[in-house]
């Protein structure tokens, strides 16, 4: 057995892929076997190379650890806004009724990130990259998708993030930045900071996607686990009944105030449809969008794939840090496998691994993501309680601090307050890191390959494209960070996510019914999965602009 479980087992069946990393194989579009590369699609993008599928790794319990890939770091990442602030801003207000957009939001998204890493395993390429290949061509795609994806330049969870930083140091208390202008001042200076601090992994470290996939395992498992004790000893059954049963309370809606009622059951009872609070349709889709990762965010779990060495991401290369990653390099077009019985056989089994890896750690995580911060909201605020614009972050540390000072005693209470803002900082801080680093390497991954003058660099020196876009992407989060309250930046930021996704599954399925073997495309279950995801983010993006133009 190989020394490394998350590598193939015969890696030296696998061809060097070191001459197709520099751009100097044979032919880009024939191995040495005689087999071309197909090309479909624009002609305006280089074409493929040549390679052969490597064997997925072997599962095992023993090393089941090592071979966890992509949904590993963007389970936490994942654990963020939308979980720690629109989660609780919703269920402090409707307790768990409303849960089941996420249970949707969710589920479209596990559908949607392993048809986007089916692209990838087969050209090691990510989605977007293959999205530009189709007609007509990157130039419209360029500009379309700098609209689509404006929405994740907004840098609200370092914004977020500030608020427990700076309860700590003003002895306990939470800010008041509406009314005390000291108070502005302090989050907005830690905002900058916690903002300029998370891109540092980026840009140091070798590997950037190994850096960030060791931050989000620390933070997955530190913050799930606290966030469990409060749950288990805190929280009464009833508060766990609320939330978990309200994933599948579906058609459940707020009609004013804090109450709510179901389409179907109101229906069904002969009563009509019941009147919705539409002014609440901004929080709701917010809180649908953050949900898991959100808008295009999830795209990158294709580019992580290929960082993994997943699939025929072994030929293709990573993206390196500037400091401490002079030995990667990156290829600037993707490498295909010719489709035979065996190498079916092996795509199979690369498939497996990926949905295993999908199904039982990212979705697990989102859902543990959702439920456990929204348990807190239910179980220590009083029921109708609005989330300030400044302070979501920390609106339940004084309600865990009475609860737990209740039972344990003050010192207790203080403690737990201290480590709930702990707690929050964690869900955010860090996954600013991978929120910026998904941003910035889509648009790096793009460009690597449809631009003609990227194009003539040597392969190594993708660490400079990077390091050039984070500079841009860091200026322009600090200007966004004077500029707007931070849950602010988030309903707009998610409004914009929900637009990007739904019409991503639908670029997405057309990706992979066109460029994609026939062998090798999505059944109908897939196909279907991804429409209805697509359907559901759309309407949710069109429904919340109507409402904030006053249509609704």
């Amino acid at each position: 057995m190989s020394s490394d479980p998350s590598q193939p087992e015969n890696p030296s069946a696998t061809p060097d892929a070191s001459s197709a990393d520099a751009g100097q194989a044979v032919d880009p579009n024939e191995s040495p076997g005689g087999f071309q590369a197909p090309r479909p699609g624009s002609r305006k993008m280089p074409p493929w190379h040549t390679g052969e599928l490597v064997e997925a790794p072997i599962f095992t319990w023993r090393h089941w650890f090592a071979l966890l890939g992509p949904g590993l770091l963007l389970g936490g990442s994942s654990i963020g806004g939308g979980e720690w602030l629109m989660g609780p801003a919703v269920t402090a207000k409707y307790g768990g009724a409303l849960m089941w957009l996420a249970t949707l939001s969710i589920v479209g998204q596990v559908i949607y990130n392993m048809e986007v890493s089916r692209y990838t395993l087969y050209t090691g390429e990510p989605i977007f990259t293959g999205k530009f290949r189709t007609a007509p061509g990157p130039v419209f795609w360029i500009c379309l998708y700098l609209i689509l994806d404006f929405g994740a330049v907004f840098p609200y969870l370092a914004a977020n993030a500030a608020t427990p930083l700076a309860s700590v140091l003003l002895g306990g208390v939470l800010p008041d930045p509406e009314n005390i202008e000291s108070h502005r001042l302090l989050i907005r200076a830690l905002g900058y900071a916690i903002f300029l601090l998370a891109l540092v992994p980026l840009v140091a470290g070798g590997k950037i996607y190994n850096a960030l996939k060791a931050i989000m395992t620390f933070k997955m498992f530190t913050v799930l686990g606290f966030l469990m004790i409060l749950g288990v000893f805190h929280s009464s059954f009833s508060t766990w009944t609320e939330i978990f049963g309200g994933f599948l309370r579906f058609g459940t809606m707020p009609t004013g105030g804090i109450e709510t009622a179901n389409i179907f059951t109101s229906l069904a009872e002969g009563k009509g449809m019941p009147d919705i609070d539409l002014s609440t349709i901004a929080l709701l889709a917010a809180f649908a969008a953050i949900a898991g990762s959100g808008g295009l965010s999830n795209a990158a779990v294709s580019n992580y794939t290929r960082e993994q060495g997943w699939g025929m991401g072994r030929h293709v290369g990573a993206i390196p840090s500037v400091i401490g990653g002079r030995e990667l390099k990156l290829s600037h077009s993707g490498t295909v496998f010719q489709v035979t019985s065996e190498a079916l056989a092996r795509w199979k089994r690369w498939y497996r691994h990926l949905v295993r890896d999908q199904v039982v750690v990212w979705m697990p995580a989102c859902f543990l993501g959702v439920a456990l911060p929204s348990m807190l909201s239910v179980q220590f605020l009083p029921r109708g309680t609005e989330a300030s614009s400044w302070v979501a972050a920390g609106m339940t540390s004084d309600g865990v601090r009475t609860h737990v000072a209740a039972a344990w005693g003050a010192d207790a209470g203080q403690l737990f307050w201290y480590l709930t803002m702990l707690c929050g900082f964690l869900v955010l801080g860090p996954t600013m890191s991978t929120h910026s680093d998904g941003f910035i390497r889509r648009w790096v991954d793009v460009f690597w390959t449809a631009s003609p003058r990227l194009r003539k660099l040597d392969p190594s020196n993708i660490r400079w494209v990077y390091f050039a876009v984070v500079v841009g992407y860091g200026i322009f989060g600090v200007i966004m960070l004077s500029v707007a309250p931070p849950l602010e930046l988030l309903k707009f930021a998610a409004n914009l996510f929900n637009y990007a996704l739904g019409f991503s599954c639908f670029h997405t399925l057309f990706v992979n019914l066109t460029l994609l073997p026939e062998a090798l495309r999505p059944g109908w279950f897939m196909r279907i999965g991804l429409a209805a995801a697509g359907t559901f983010f759309t309407l949710l993006a069109v429904i919340t602009t109507l409402q904030l133009v006053g249509v609704l």
